[in-house]
């Protein structure tokens, strides 16, 4: 176990080493999230009579902006796999003795560093704006985001073995992209759509983690959203870890 630890830790050190020298892809994942709340929840202020105070609209819409960038940030593991895979990385892993497992982990927890930061960042400028803030709730809230990040890494890392193509995993990923967003009430409550796009929405895993996410944002950590949204995300998870596992022992045999 222990080896599986360590080794888990040069992948992710090595991992986040990458990404430290990419500073473009860095200053892009800080700045999408903020241009979200600068120039999109402004106009969420007049959706309701009397319009919205500032600190209304960011109680409603940052909980789903952390939603959307926990997503995303796990979503790049593919093209990154894919890379590794051009540039000869893999083909040299293969001989290595490291486990399968840690291998797949390092990326995974490097993705969940890249939620983190710009998560912070996220609170801390929303809060300096009305957005209120309850320690418990946000602690819980980013620790369940982050178990979506583990997800969605893992997932797109695997795409990225399977295909091995850029093309390939560009056309899952942007297929399945949009509609899980717009079915999740990551933009606007789903409330706010007909009966059918409520239903469809129950079918998705994101929309129990945006749920989970507004409960917890509100201080509410006994709810029964949160709940819900941690025993989805975590059970999803749990079986995308074990198939990404069998994907990895499979592909760098």
């Amino acid at each position: 176990m222990m080896q599986v630890v360590r080794e888990t830790n040069i992948f992710f050190v090595r991992k986040l080493k990458e990404s430290a020298r990419q500073i473009v892809w860095v200053i892009s994942g800080l700045m999408t999230p903020l241009l979200y709340i600068l120039l999109f929840s402004p106009l969420l202020k007049n959706i309701t009579h009397p319009a919205m105070t500032t600190a209304q609209v960011l109680d409603m819409f940052v909980p789903g902006i952390l939603v959307l960038l926990a997503f995303s940030s796990g979503m790049g593991a593919g093209w990154s796999m894919v890379f590794d895979l051009k540039s000869g990385i893999i083909e040299r892993l293969r001989v290595t003795p490291a486990s399968r497992f840690a291998m797949l982990m390092g990326g995974v927890l490097k993705d969940v560093v890249a939620f983190l930061i710009p998560a912070i960042i996220v609170l801390v400028i929303s809060s300096l704006f009305g957005y209120e803030m309850h320690f418990i709730g946000i602690l819980l809230q980013l620790i369940l985001l982050s178990v979506l990040t583990m997800m969605v890494s893992a997932w797109s890392g695997s795409l990225g073995l399977i295909f091995q193509d850029v093309g390939g995993v560009a056309a899952v990923v942007t297929s399945l992209q949009l509609p899980l967003t717009l079915l999740s009430g990551i933009l606007l409550p789903m409330s706010f759509g007909p009966k059918w796009l409520q239903v469809l929405a129950h079918f998705n895993p994101l929309y129990y983690g945006v749920e989970a996410s507004k409960k917890l944002a509100e201080g509410s950590i006994i709810n029964q959203s949160v709940f819900v949204g941690f025993i989805v995300i975590a059970v999803i998870t749990i079986i995308t870890l074990i198939w990404s596992t069998r994907v990895y022992n499979k592909a760098i045999a």
